[in-house]
């Protein structure tokens, strides 16, 4: 794995608070190795996001706002709803 995926894949599991941790480190352990450059960009902005404001989306509380919205966002969503159901 290159540098920039183990840096992000690190920044995913350390996010702020476990729940988070899990999500999206389990998130990056299943998808950051298939990523293009485009889609990294796109998850190095989410790991940005306040961890409070992307738990909201993941557990369906919020919408993703629409400049927000994109093809990794909706991974993520699909692979949270695979994975932890309800």
């Amino acid at each position: 794995m290159d540098e920039r995926r183990r840096k992000l894949k690190f920044r995913a599991y350390h996010r702020g608070f476990r729940e988070m941790d899990l999500l999206m480190g389990s998130f990056a352990d299943h998808a950051i190795v298939d990523m293009s450059d485009a889609e990294l960009d796109e998850f190095e902005r989410l790991l940005d996001i306040p961890d409070w404001d992307v738990y909201a989306w993941l557990i369906g509380k919020a919408d993703v706002p629409d400049n927000y919205k994109g093809p990794v966002i909706d991974k993520l969503l699909a692979f949270r709803f695979a994975a932890m159901p309800g």
